[in-house]
């Protein structure tokens, strides 16, 4: 029976954050939902980062279909969950299902991969963290800690079932660990 894998994205998700992961679902062999706040198409952005500039610029990327709405999953159907970031976790930490989708994967013990701003929704749930060690894009190592974890300074980290990376260049790492975890 194949692995059900449930991604969890919505507008301004990071457009490599988002697909890699999918297609490597995909490509495993594993039946993958990508649950948003509504069934639509949501718009991924590319951030980049540009010679002399301190900070990361956004460009728009491709559109992607999320063929379920927060409201609609049932994550005891699902094996794992990834946690893609790009500007979208800071508001999909609003929504009070993205709170319960994540925090059941934490208490059921199920492999999670959270990379870059993934973090932002962690600030939600500070319990599923505190006392734990993650990595996350530097921007968001205070709200890492603010939430009681320890920000690891490392582009990849796992503990427990938490697989966290840093950004979008740690991607095949990232979902090597998850995948692991998935398979055990």
């Amino acid at each position: 029976m194949s692995k059900k894998v449930l991604i969890i994205a919505g507008d301004a998700v990071e457009a490599l954050e988002v697909y890699y992961p999918y297609y490597r679902c995909l490509e495993q062999g594993y039946d993958v939902t990508i649950a948003a706040p509504s069934v639509k198409k949501i718009q991924t952005v590319i951030h980049d980062f540009i010679d002399g500039m301190d900070t990361y610029v956004e460009k728009t990327g491709y559109g992607l279909e999320a063929n379920a709405a927060f409201e609609d999953v049932n994550p005891d159907e699902f094996d794992g969950l990834i946690i893609p970031g790009g500007r979208a976790p800071e508001y999909l930490r609003l929504n009070d299902h993205v709170a319960k989708i994540v925090r059941h994967f934490f208490e059921a013990d199920k492999p999670v991969a959270a990379v870059c701003h993934a973090a932002q929704i962690f600030a939600v749930i500070p319990d599923v963290i505190k006392g734990r060690e993650l990595t996350a894009y530097i921007a968001c190592k205070p709200e890492v800690q603010a939430a009681g974890a320890t920000y690891v300074e490392e582009h990849l980290h796992t503990e427990g079932n938490l697989v966290s990376g840093h950004a979008w260049p740690d991607l095949p790492g990232l979902m090597k660990g998850f995948i692991q975890l998935l398979e055990k």
